[in-house]
């Protein structure tokens, strides 16, 4: 009977010093109660519990949409994703909003104590001042300026779970759901602005084009006044230069002939008569062309004159064995201009049969 009783108290020394061994895996931690009251707080590692006084306490916790009750408080960051909520913004727009929020426990004791469900107390916390800051904002806010109403939802949250010993250190609008007519008005709001955008861009580009167009034809016309004007004051420059080089080249011939009829005696009206008949003879060259003197008698009283020349030299002629050239020319010219009878001028008579 003793046997029996020793075996029954070992047995519960022994189960006692199982129940009192705890393992806390890393990164996690164990309130422990001793009596019902706070006790210290069991760490990463081999913990040793006083059997029948040291207890766990148990914490509510949220793993993805459900909560478990565990004796283990995870330390680290936590993810608490919520479902899209119904808010109304300041221009009265219902839409659905969906959040997530990071946080982390710091102070596990905390945790336990001042809050009855941490996890819910966060969750309706969260809810309730996204609807707040949602409810300020209007509706073109809501939809460009998520960084600035994240960065409010996690100011408010983090100070209210400071006192519970967590750390908001995050918070993130996972969805803007506005309602159907709002979109289909966005929508077409945004097709227009793209349409005035590509018009005014086109027309910008048509300006630019108008511009460069007419600025080159600008250019065009300058570049080609200039040429013109250059090519004009080049061709004048060139009749100018042969101008004066006719001019300079009629000056030396008649200063050669004043020369040489100044040392043949002077101008006499043989030579006069000569000089007659050569200009005669220059004008009447051409094609098709036969130029006759108007003043018929001033050309009958030189071939007169040419006449008592050659006589007077016909008279001397037994004189001097051989006539001179210029005698022999003039009596060339005398002879063509007598067998030619006087008319009046004619131009551009049609050619002759022997012509042809």
């Amino acid at each position: 009977m003793g046997t029996a009783i020793l075996f029954i108290i070992a047995l519960a020394v022994g189960f006692g010093l199982i129940k009192g061994l705890r393992i806390v895996p890393q990164a996690k931690v164990m309130v422990i109660e001793r009596l019902g009251k706070f006790h210290h707080v069991a760490h990463s590692g081999l913990n040793v519990l006083v059997p029948f006084l040291d207890s766990p306490r148990a914490m509510e916790m949220r793993v993805g949409n459900r909560y478990t009750r565990t004796n283990l408080v995870d330390m680290r960051e936590q993810v608490m994703g919520f479902e899209t909520v119904q808010v109304i913004t300041h221009d009265n727009v219902t839409m659905e909003v969906g959040s997530v929020i990071y946080y982390q426990v710091v102070d596990p004791a905390k945790a336990l104590y001042e809050v009855e469900n941490l996890a819910l107390a966060i969750e309706q916390l969260t809810m309730t001042n996204l609807r707040n800051i949602m409810g300020g904002l209007t509706l073109d806010q809501t939809l460009t300026s998520r960084e600035t109403v994240n960065t409010k939802l996690r100011t408010v949250l983090d100070e209210a779970t400071e006192k519970w010993g967590v750390k908001v250190t995050r918070v993130e609008l996972r969805e803007i759901e506005p309602p159907a007519a709002i979109k289909d008005a966005m929508a077409k709001q945004m097709t227009a602005e793209r349409e005035r955008r590509a018009e005014v861009t086109k027309a910008e580009g048509d300006k630019a084009a108008a511009i460069l167009s007419a600025e080159g034809e600008k250019i065009s016309r300058i570049l080609r006044a200039e040429a013109e004007r250059d090519a004009e004051v080049a061709r004048a420059e060139g009749r100018k230069r042969a101008t004066l080089l006719d001019a300079e080249a009629k000056a030396e011939a008649t200063r050669l002939v004043f020369d040489a009829i100044n040392s043949g005696g002077g101008a006499t009206p043989e030579v006069l008569a000569l000089r007659y008949m050569e200009t005669l003879q220059e004008l009447g060259k051409g094609d098709n062309k036969m130029f006759v003197p108007y003043e018929a008698t001033a050309a009958l009283g030189s071939i007169a004159t040419l006449k008592e020349v050659f006589a007077r030299e016909g008279s001397a002629e037994k004189a001097r064995p051989t006539p001179s050239a210029a005698v022999l020319s003039a009596q060339a010219l005398t002879r063509t201009v007598t067998a030619a009878p006087p008319a009046m001028p004619v131009r551009n008579r049609p050619p002759l049969p022997s012509e042809e």
